[in-house]
């Protein structure tokens, strides 16, 4: 995998040199984290409709910050690529808890679904890097199901406890079917892949009844 050098570092008297006031880096750190914010915000949106070996520069102007800022924060290719991936692994996940605050179990399951899809298809643009054989991204696999895995899990528990979905399905499970229901056809569009997995929704609720007279 092509990685893009840093040719851009902060010298001696940039941020944090002396005599700079006290309270400057704590707003650098907010500024820094804005940057950071849409660089991975840039990088994903390029990765999705380009390549993960797109441009530095593109990723970059998108986010509207210097080249020497994607470098600074990012030195290598496969931090970028790590970073966006564990943002949108953290982002899937996190969503489970917000959904199961604000909606019944089955409804809450049945919308994280759907948001595990759209970071199927984010993991989809970063996918030639993923499976590079680089040694930089070894960890990522784990940290999906450390994340993902709970976080299915308590939805699905919820929802089988609520008499909506049937019992006995696996996290992991769950989540590897609606990955393969996600993978591309090439005759077929985006609308194909969600409508298979509303089969898959729908097949979840099959036999539901069932817990009842197991409880």
């Amino acid at each position: 995998m092509t990685e893009y050098t840093a040719s851009t570092r902060a010298g001696p008297g940039g941020p944090g040199g002396p005599g700079e006031p006290e309270r400057a880096p704590r707003r650098l750190r907010a500024d820094a984290q804005r940057n950071i914010d849409s660089l991975l915000e840039a990088a994903k949106s390029v990765f999705n409709t380009s390549s993960v070996d797109a441009p530095a520069k593109e990723i970059a102007d998108l986010a509207g910050v210097g080249v020497g800022t994607l470098y600074r924060h990012f030195p290598q290719r496969s931090d970028l690529v790590k970073a966006v991936f564990q943002r949108e692994v953290d982002a899937t996940a996190d969503a489970a808890q917000t959904l199961a605050a604000t909606h019944e179990p089955g409804v809450a399951l049945e919308k994280w679904i759907h948001r595990y899809t759209e970071f199927i298809a984010t993991k989809r643009g970063l996918a030639k890097a993923l499976h590079s054989g680089d040694p930089a991204f070894d960890a990522l696999p784990g940290y999906f199901m450390q994340r993902l895995g709970p976080a299915a899990g308590s939805l699905l528990e919820a929802a089988v406890g609520a008499g909506e979905i049937r019992d006995g399905i696996a996290p992991k499970d769950l989540l590897s079917a609606v990955a393969k229901l996600c993978m591309p056809m090439s005759d077929e569009d985006a609308t194909f892949n969600q409508r298979m997995v509303a089969l898959l929704i729908d097949g979840l609720r099959y036999g539901a009844d069932a817990n009842q007279h197991h409880s």
